[in-house]
């Protein structure tokens, strides 16, 4: 059986390791990540989730404080709609972001930036629009459009110089939502330079109902790839989800992917973004720790750990420092859970809400652990120590044992 050394992902002349990490957010997908992912040849992911949040704890930005100083007025009032991000500042959080890491990269590999079309931000077009556009000026080497259809995601774009020169990409899960994708843009004469296709064992908010189960991965991929060959279509496919050894992805490269897509293995390497002691939690998950609910505001189900504090939460909505889940008149689901349990709770100092939750405080806080389906097996990836607790491992060795291992073999760290 081959390995995945043996192929190369193309973009026109240029050749990478086939592996590309997948852009977890908030700030899970480190610049340290993408950065070290890039050295080693492959592409790596930065996540634009909640930038002006990140840009305050990495470069002493203030955007939080100030947001919550213009509209602290409003933190008793249900009514959200006037609580907007001001566009400046999320330009300048993701140029400081982007800018930081491209400055720093190394290598033959490149960095791109996930962006979800669902940070919806009490005003949807303006705020995405800002977050494509500043990623591009500030160098990305692409952007990889997640979260929703992003049916008008390249107009948004197609006036900025860079719009044909940086690698576009687009997460789908299914044929038809690739299908309306290209449709929609067609007159831009502009297609995506490659197609991330994410299966149901992926981590995070899923493209799929709660039926989630009942879809395969490389049914999928395969649907795609005729539906390719049939229309005279030569786009790198990358395949998604529940990828977990070399010789997984290895079998995905034979049948014609360019690349795969990873990330829950590199949920414990050093340079990942999770606090130490939340990924002793991801080690010590069984697969019955895992789970998909719908707790999350934007309406997709999520996996996650079961354990997760961030499930049964009944905190204040935090969108007057935050608000990314607004959508375009002020609403979040979250709003409306936590309200209807004040009011059946009048004298409760604390309550607890189960059906949905705070996103942008819990993920802000690590608070919320997303994984992907196979996280019960990260234990079998490397050694317990005297202590109990596993060891952490290096984002090169986990990249190295997907680059070259064979047999569905996985290299312990040394």
């Amino acid at each position: 059986m081959k390995r995945v050394d043996d192929f190369r992902l193309r973009f026109g002349k240029q050749e990478l390791v086939p592996i590309m990490i997948g852009g977890m957010g908030v700030d899970i997908s480190t610049a340290e990540l993408a950065l070290e992912v890039a050295r080693l040849g492959g592409v790596g992911h930065i996540s634009d989730a909640m930038l002006p949040t990140v840009t305050d704890r990495r470069y002493d930005t203030d955007f939080v404080k100030e947001k919550l100083q213009q509209y602290k007025y409003n933190l008793d009032n249900s009514d959200k709609s006037a609580v907007k991000f001001d566009l400046g500042q999320v330009a300048e959080a993701t140029r400081l972001h982007v800018s930081h890491a491209m400055e720093a990269k190394r290598g033959e590999g490149m960095i791109f930036i996930n962006c979800m079309e669902k940070l919806t931000m009490n005003a949807p077009r303006e705020t995405l629009t800002v977050r494509l556009r500043s990623a591009l000026d500030a160098g990305i080497d692409g952007i990889t459009l997640s979260a929703g259809l992003h049916l008008g995601s390249f107009a948004l774009m197609e006036d900025h110089p860079r719009f044909r020169d940086a690698k576009l990409g687009i997460i789908v899960s299914s044929l038809r939502a690739l299908q309306l994708f290209l449709r929609k843009n067609a007159k831009l004469n502009r297609l995506p330079d490659f197609i991330v296709v994410e299966g149901p064992l992926a981590g995070g908010h899923l493209g799929f109902g709660m039926d989630w189960a009942q879809y395969d991965l490389r049914t999928i991929v395969n649907e795609i790839h005729q539906f390719m060959k049939t229309e005279q279509l030569d786009i790198p496919i990358i395949p998604a989800g529940g990828i977990f050894t070399g010789s997984d992805a290895a079998s995905f490269l034979e049948e014609g992917a360019a690349a795969v897509q990873v990330a829950t293995r590199f949920t414990v390497a050093r340079e990942c973004g999770l606090p130490k002691d939340v990924m002793q939690e991801y080690f010590k998950a069984s697969e019955e720790d895992v789970i998909v609910n719908t707790i999350s505001p934007t309406g997709y189900p999520m996996r996650m750990l079961k354990n997760t504090p961030a499930i049964g939460s009944g905190i204040r909505p935090g969108c007057e420092s935050y608000g990314y889940l607004l959508d375009a008149n002020g609403n979040c689901s979250y709003i409306d859970a936590y309200n209807r349990e004040v009011a059946a709770h009048p004298d409760a100092k604390k309550i607890s809400v189960m059906d949905k939750t705070c996103l942008c405080t819990h993920m802000r806080n690590f608070k919320c652990w997303t994984c992907g389906h196979y996280t019960y097996r990260l234990k079998d990836t490397t050694h317990k120590l005297p202590d109990g607790s596993y060891q952490v491992l290096s984002a090169e060795h986990i990249f190295h044992d997907y680059q070259f291992s064979t047999d569905n073999k996985i290299a312990l760290p040394d």
